[in-house]
């Protein structure tokens, strides 16, 4: 007897499609059969990905989208349904530093500072939360909302308290969307990744300090990208029917250390 993951027959949007975890989440989506709508806000990369969804034999339509726009978020969901005939699952990935903005003391996060974050990193996932579900309701067959977390939430994180906030607010949102959506029978939960080579943590760490996150995980591994994929697959299908308002950890182990390396300054100095 073979169990497997079957999405076949449901659309699936993928916010932050086009590089990263949200590119993983969208190819392994397709991989699944599902029909996926890829969003980025570069519209090359979202065009990317849907290619090599489609040359691996899935389906994929580019639904390119500046989601701090609230109008394009509206307008991304709508096409979505367009095109796919429909929305099942959702997935919202987008979420990081601002353009322009890095990592800082909290008695440096002015108040410009803290509104970009929490637009980035808040505001725009809960309204993207609020357009998919509204037409999740609208069909009234159910559905997946699954929100892209952070590991940050689960620790203390010195020059990055904004972010973490931020981040971990989601992990509030989804247990009330949970309990308003779920007489719909919609799930919502959210994944919290590890520490993963993304663009990002590439251009923000060395070498040196990669190694010393390594070596203070339980696993002494950092999170790979096809890891959160397959996690997202999983949470989104009817093996996962009953899981809804939960933050799942999908970390190597990173929440239980004590000894994980405080972050660099700039200059070399580092902050614990």
């Amino acid at each position: 007897m073979t169990i497997e993951i079957d999405h076949r027959g449901r659309a699936a949007l993928v916010t932050g499609a086009g590089a990263g975890i949200g590119r993983e989440i969208a190819l392994w989506m397709a991989r699944a059969g599902a029909r996926v709508a890829v969003n980025d806000v570069r519209a090359e990369r979202a065009d990317a990905v849907a290619g090599e969804i489609a040359s691996e034999g899935g389906e994929a339509v580019v639904v390119p989208a500046d989601c701090r726009d609230d109008a394009q978020v509206d307008a991304m969901v709508a096409t979505t349904v367009e095109r796919l005939g429909g929305l099942d699952v959702a997935v919202n990935n987008i979420g990081n530093l601002p353009p322009g903005r890095g990592l800082a003391p909290f008695v440096e996060m002015d108040g410009a500072y803290w509104r970009d974050l929490l637009d980035q990193d808040l505001v725009l996932a809960a309204l993207c939360g609020r357009a998919e579900a509204r037409q999740l309701l609208s069909a009234g067959k159910g559905g997946v909302i699954l929100f892209v977390s952070s590991g940050e939430t689960t620790r203390p994180s010195p020059r990055n308290a904004a972010y973490a906030a931020a981040k971990a607010a989601i992990n509030h949102l989804v247990t009330s969307m949970a309990v308003e959506l779920g007489p719909a029978g919609i799930r919502v939960c959210a994944i919290a990744p590890g520490t993963t080579l993304t663009e990002t943590v590439r251009a923000a760490f060395d070498d040196a300090h990669m190694a010393r996150i390594v070596e203070s995980t339980p696993l002494r591994r950092m999170t790979e990208h096809d890891e959160l994929a397959r996690l997202a697959v999983f949470l989104t299908s009817d093996l996962a029917r009953c899981i809804t308002g939960q933050l799942i950890l999908a970390d190597a182990g990173a929440f239980l250390s004590r000894t994980r390396p405080p972050i660099p300054e700039p200059g070399g100095a580092t902050h614990g």
